[in-house]
């Protein structure tokens, strides 16, 4: 059994904040792959069904954003679930906006989330680090990840959520090469083969061969012998 976690905040007035990005992530994958309604459970909510066989438990903690790790540790606890088992889904400021990159363990960064995770399962859980872009100056981080995303951030959000479902079945199965490629596939989709080609470009035109012929013989070529 895999158990995807999703961090953010509860509560409508939160739903659309780039911190709770995790969320979204879980909540398209809910949607595009059957999984059943969600219900309370684990401090949070939870979300049960299956990606590409593999039995798939979704959470999102509704501890706030800063105890998540005690939502995660009920569910593994109640279920036996080791670190191996877990994939966490989070912003990452460190990255672009629409990028994306998988990890197993390593240190929490200064993400609140990821900090209390930390605190109650260790470090060697899988981590989505999916990234909404920095406001520049770290005084501005609070205010910058607690507002909504901006309209013109729409696109490039419904991609990376896309991709992120389309490709869950292999995340899932822990082909994490297969997932980033569905991800990209979104992102940054090949160009269509029904587009039509540039023109080639016309040849140059061959030049003229050298008149080798004497003045006389040019006069005599142009007025003829009789």
């Amino acid at each position: 059994m895999q158990l995807f976690v999703g961090l953010g905040n509860p509560g409508a007035k939160y739903a659309r904040n780039r911190h709770n990005i995790g969320f979204m992530a879980l909540e398209q994958i809910a949607a595009d792959h059957g999984f059943a309604p969600w219900r309370s459970k684990f401090q949070g909510s939870v979300s049960e069904g299956s990606l590409g066989g593999v039995k798939t438990l979704l959470l999102r903690p509704g501890t706030f954003m800063n105890l998540s790790g005690q939502s995660v540790g009920e569910a593994m606890r109640f279920y036996k679930l080791t670190p191996e088992d877990v994939t966490v889904f989070h912003d990452e400021l460190d990255l672009a906006p629409g990028k994306l990159r998988c990890k197993r363990g390593g240190g929490h960064a200064g993400h609140n989330g990821l900090r209390s995770i930390h605190g109650h399962i260790g470090a060697d859980y899988a981590r989505v680090r999916m990234g909404i872009g920095h406001p520049g100056h770290k005084d501005a981080v609070s205010g910058y990840v607690l507002r909504d995303f901006a309209k013109a951030e729409e696109g490039w959000l419904d991609d990376v959520l896309r991709g992120v479902s389309d490709g869950a079945a292999d995340l899932a199965k822990g082909d994490t090469g297969r997932f980033m490629n569905a991800v990209s596939l979104r992102v940054a989709p090949p160009r269509s083969s029904t587009s039509k080609p540039k023109p080639a470009a016309k040849p140059a035109p061959e030049p003229e061969p050298e008149d080798t012929r004497s003045k006389m013989q040019k006069l005599m070529d142009r007025f003829g012998k009789g």
